[in-house]
């Protein structure tokens, strides 16, 4: 098993979620975070002052997923998030020791993927949508 983790612009997460969901990846987990890289952030002129703006906001996608799977995917994330611009993002993966779902159990792969589909539930008033594994933004 492998995590594979994702620093991408925000308005390019749901074309992440949809290319991974073609491959039949069920989980994600998504973080708003904040970073910089080589754009090393930007200055920004509010009210006739200027003020440099260090960290930008990103989207941090994580996802465990079966050995086979992982070169896939990251190709999948790759196309994906890119602008061709600076700031497109890194993908980083590392090897999981042991994954457990807790509820039941079960290990390695079968604890990241369920046996049946899982139907997903939906709260009108929230951009997240709850499934027993994990929590997506939509």
């Amino acid at each position: 098993m492998k995590l594979v983790t994702a620093i991408i612009k925000p308005f390019k997460l749901e074309e992440v979620r949809e290319a991974l969901s073609a491959l039949g990846v069920q989980g994600l987990t998504v973080t708003e975070v904040k970073g910089f890289g080589r754009q090393k952030g930007h200055t920004e002129l509010y009210r006739g002052a200027e003020y440099v703006v260090d960290f930008l906001p990103k989207v941090k996608v994580e996802t465990a997923v079966a050995v086979e799977l992982v070169d896939r995917v990251i190709e999948a994330i790759r196309r994906a998030a890119r602008t061709g611009k600076i700031g497109d993002g890194k993908i980083f993966v590392a090897s999981l020791e042991q994954v457990i779902r807790i509820r039941t159990g079960e290990t390695g792969a079968d604890a990241v993927s369920p046996a049946r589909p899982i139907p997903r539930t939906e709260s009108p008033k929230s951009p997240l949508v709850f499934s027993p594994c994990c929590w997506l933004v939509v």
